[in-house]
């Protein structure tokens, strides 16, 4: 399923620009090889994602705590 678009059966608006969503750690982690890796909230992240991603990959994408 592509997030950004409408899926009124499932009554889900779609994403538009700054909505955030829960992506699990495995997932960033193939965006980040492809190359396509959102941003990161890390307060908003559980510390077991370590376990599948460096926190150095994570900082990299942190989105300033004031933008959180």
């Amino acid at each position: 399923m592509i997030l950004s678009r409408p899926r009124p059966e499932y009554n889900f608006p779609g994403l538009k620009p700054g909505d955030r969503w829960c992506l699990c750690a495995t997932r960033w982690r193939e965006a980040l090889e492809a190359g396509v890796a959102p941003p990161v909230v890390l307060a908003a992240s559980h510390s077991g994602a370590l376990r599948f991603v460096s926190l150095d990959a994570l900082q990299r994408y942190a989105l300033d705590s004031e933008d959180s």
